[in-house]
C-alpha cells in the first residue's frame, strides 16, 4: 500500500488543464492508494463554502467517489484556500487536519504542513498570515455578500503577487532554522510540505542523524506527488 500527498494544485475555471490533470490522477493514482493529503492551495482562492463556483462541485464529488473507493482523503489548509470549510468538507468527504500534523506511517514518523509557517524571513507575510486567520475577521469577511468578497479575493491575490515581485528569491523560501526547530519539537525523520514551489528533497544533518524535508512542486505544467511506501519516500512527476 502507499499514502500519496500534493499541494498547490491551486484549482480555477481558468486552468481546465490543471483539472483534468488531478482528475486523471484520481481514477488512475489516488485511487490505489490507502489515503491521500491535499497539503493546502488546493484551490487557487476560497471565498467561503457557499460560493456556487461549479468547479467546486465538480471537484466535490470527485473526491467523494475516491472516498466510496475506501481512499481517506486529508486536508490542510494553504494561504490561498484557508477558508474552506466543514460544509465542503462534508460534501468532499475530506477531513480537515490542523495546520501541523505528525503521520506514523510505516515505520516513519512524517510532519506535513502546507509550508508557508516555516518561511520566517518573509516578515510583511507573516503579519498578513496572521492578520487574515484572526477568527473575527474570517466571521467578518464571510457575512460580506459574494460579489464583494470576489472583489476583495482579487485585491488581495493581486497585492500578493504584486509584493512577492519585489521580494528575493531567499526571502520567500523556508528559513532553515525554523526548519530544524519543527524537526526537534516534533521529533520527525521527515518534513513534508509544499507553497515554496521548488521540488527537491533535502537532507539535513542534525548531529548523528539525517533527516529529510520534502518540497512538493506547483501543478503548472504537470502534476507533482510525494509517495510513501513501506520501503521508499518518492517525490514524483507526471505529466496531466
Amino acid at each position: 500500500m502507499s499514502t500519496l500527498f500534493i499541494a498547490d494544485l491551486h484549482l480555477s475555471q481558468q486552468e481546465p488543464a490543471i483539472t483534468a490533470g488531478f482528475l486523471r490522477f484520481l481514477r488512475e493514482d489516488a485511487i490505489h492508494a490507502e489515503s491521500l493529503y491535499i497539503l493546502g492551495d488546493f484551490f487557487d482562492y476560497w471565498i467561503g463554502d457557499d460560493d456556487p463556483n461549479p468547479l467546486h462541485a465538480q471537484i466535490a464529488q470527485a473526491l467523494y467517489k475516491l472516498k466510496q473507493k475506501g481512499v481517506s482523503c486529508y486536508f490542510i489548509h494553504g494561504n490561498r484556500d484557508f477558508l474552506l470549510g466543514s460544509r465542503f468538507a462534508k460534501n468532499s468527504g475530506l477531513i480537515l487536519l490542523p495546520q501541523e500534523k505528525v503521520l506514523q506511517l510505516y515505520g516513519k514518523r512524517i510532519l506535513i504542513l502546507h509550508g508557508d509557517t516555516l518561511c520566517t524571513d518573509d516578515i510583511s507575510y507573516q503579519q498578513y498570515r496572521k492578520k487574515v486567520h484572526t477568527p473575527w475577521i474570517q466571521r467578518l469577511f464571510l457575512l460580506f455578500p459574494l460579489f464583494i468578497r470576489l472583489k476583495i479575493a482579487a485585491k488581495m491575490r493581486a497585492n500578493s503577487q504584486y509584493a512577492n515581485r519585489q521580494k528575493s528569491e531567499s526571502i520567500m523560501d523556508v528559513n532553515q532554522q525554523t526548519v530544524i526547530e519543527n524537526f526537534a519539537r516534533h521529533r520527525v525523520d521527515w518534513i513534508i510540505h509544499g507553497h515554496t514551489h521548488r521540488p527537491a528533497i533535502h537532507d539535513i544533518q542534525l548531529g548523528d542523524k539525517t533527516v529529510h524535508r520534502g518540497v512538493l512542486g506547483a501543478w503548472h505544467d504537470k502534476g507533482s506527488m510525494f509517495k510513501v511506501t513501506e520501503n521508499a519516500i518518492e517525490l514524483i512527476s507526471f505529466p496531466f
